[in-house]
């Protein structure tokens, strides 16, 4: 059978036109001369090109000038070979010269069917509760891996062409953004959020690309949709005393409260629970305005805005700040900005917490008293940022696995698979006979032998007032963290998360590599606070 093209004007010896997938049909092996014969092509020459019976001569497009291709070309013309030079797709001359056949349907059907993969691997992904999927793209192969419970599982491998054509059809067939175009050479971000592209279980997807030395590597980002089933915090791990904060602020008509923590810590399922809690408990009485880049959680009850389609990082930034100055003119009793992330959307976010708004977002920050210091390294003066009146509350937070109840091992009978050190930070911090302490098992049905069935929050929260901010403007750090423990009852995220080793729900060795070694207080934390006068020193 012969190739069909759609252009079949006859053109002149060395003459080219272009043929995209579109212009294919089908390739009988019959019709390939230079796979064997007179005409066979040398190995490093099949890369780039393919002579069909009816003297057509594929070539790589951009390689007109290759010289492989040109000592082909040559070769023809000295054995009196007539050819019309077409270029192609690389991929289909791989194609055509590795399989002998090659059959093509329009680039829209391939598309329908990469896309039917992409949502089954989704699907694989929710059904192991998984938080992101990594595709990394690499010289001979592609591989595959869920992060489940922080942790990335491999799940499978597949050839380095089905990969490049996964990630196409994911940001070229399935995302909403303006310029849908996949480009293997440059960094991209977007969203799927056509549901109808999704699993059930997903709200949404966000999509982040880079290339590598090898090839490229794109990670998904899986928004589940029961992330509004419960409005208590709780479930999610914090305690009583930090529901209870929580609440407090809820219900401070004014100011701005900050989540901080690393990526994937938990913070937008948090912001979630917060304002739907506050829509609920104002029986829908509430204007709750949300800024974010995409939306990621429903609240049911917000009017949920989302900053997108921005061509580069500046311009994102500039739209950002843009929507924040605007959503003051909404009539809004609360904004929600999804992050903080330059000194323009810092400022807009303050200045809205200082004009009647009660204000919630998230920044980047290792420790709830480190939110200061990042707002001072985004250019927030210390006079207006270290106000009790403008940021009212301060919450960091980490996950940690949640150990399984069924094969979790008491650490009382197996200390021997602790470090000897670790084993006595352990006994200095929680207790010397380690009668609840449990540590992770071998699996079992039950955490489908993961020893793990989910993760937990520790987490620490401030409600900051004017004593604390004058050690804090005062530089007094040290000072400040010592009221917040002494006098405002406060509880690190490290003792948090002692409280729960102690309980048997956390593993020691997981809790450390979240918080940090386990110490205990020092004689300079318990000694009674000294008192900083504005513009002095201590008294």
């Amino acid at each position: 059978m012969k190739l069909r093209i759609a252009r079949h004007a006859e053109q002149a010896q060395g003459h080219a036109v272009n043929m995209s997938f579109d212009d294919i049909q089908d390739v009988n092996s019959a019709d390939i001369l230079s796979n064997s014969g007179a005409y066979q092509a040398g190995e490093e020459e099949k890369k780039l090109l393919c002579l069909l019976a009816d003297g057509r001569l594929l070539v790589a497009s951009g390689q007109n000038l290759n010289p492989h291709v040109l000592s082909y070309q040559g070769r023809l013309e000295r054995m009196g070979r007539a050819f019309h030079v077409v270029y192609t797709s690389i991929e289909v001359i791989r194609r055509i010269n590795q399989n002998g056949f090659f059959m093509l349907a329009d680039r829209h059907q391939e598309h329908s069917m990469m896309q039917v993969t992409a949502k089954d691997l989704l699907t694989k992904a929710c059904r192991a509760r998984a938080s992101d999927v990594h595709i990394r793209v690499k010289k001979n192969c592609t591989e595959i891996f869920f992060r489940i419970h922080n942790d990335l599982v491999p799940v499978g491998g597949q050839t380095r062409e089905y990969g490049a054509r996964l990630l196409a059809t994911l940001y070229g067939a399935m995302t909403s953004v303006s310029d849908s175009s996949y480009k293997p050479t440059e960094r991209q971000d977007a969203s799927i959020a056509d549901r109808d592209k999704l699993p059930p279980e997903l709200y949404g997807v966000r999509i982040a690309t880079v290339p590598t030395n090898e090839g490229n590597v794109m990670v998904l980002r899986l928004l589940y949709n029961d992330a509004g089933d419960n409005i208590d915090l709780r479930p999610l791990g914090f305690s009583d005393a930090h529901a209870e904060a929580m609440q407090q602020l809820k219900e401070q008509p004014v100011g701005m409260n900050i989540i901080s923590g690393p990526t994937g810590s938990g913070k937008s399922t948090t912001l979630q629970r917060v304002l739907s809690g506050e829509i609920v408990e104002a029986a829908g009485k509430l204007h709750v305005l949300t800024i974010e880049d995409p939306v990621e959680y429903p609240i049911e009850g917000a009017v949920q805005t989302s900053v997108t389609n921005a061509g580069t990082e500046e311009e994102r930034s500039r739209m950002f700040a843009a929507a924040i100055s605007n959503a003051m003119r909404l009539d809004p009793d609360t904004i929600m900005i999804g992050e903080v992330r330059d000194k323009a959307s810092a400022q807009n976010a303050l200045r809205a917490s200082m004009t009647g708004h009660q204000v919630w977002t998230t920044v980047h920050a290792n420790s709830a008293v480190a939110i200061m210091d990042r707002l001072m390294d985004l250019g927030l003066p210390m006079s207006l940022a270290a106000d009790h009146t403008v940021v009212t509350g301060l919450i960091s937070q980490r996950l940690v696995k949640l150990l399984c109840p069924e094969c979790k091992l008491p650490l009382a009978e197996h200390q021997d698979a602790v470090p000897h050190a670790t084993l006595m930070r352990i006994r200095q911090a929680v207790s010397p006979l380690l009668q609840e302490v449990c540590i992770m098992g071998p699996g079992c049905p039950t955490c489908n032998q993961q020893g793990t069935v989910g993760r937990t929050v520790v987490a620490e929260v401030i409600i900051p007032d004017d004593r604390f901010y004058r050690y804090v403007r005062q530089g007094e750090k040290t000072l400040a963290v010592n009221y917040w423990l002494q006098e405002l009852g406060g509880k690190t995220m490290q003792e948090h998360a002692i409280e729960k080793v102690a309980a048997g729900l956390i593993d020691p060795r997981m809790a450390e590599k979240v918080v940090g070694h386990f110490t205990i207080p020092t004689a300079a934390q318990q000694m009674p606070l000294l008192h900083v006068v504005e513009g002095g020193g201590a008294t």
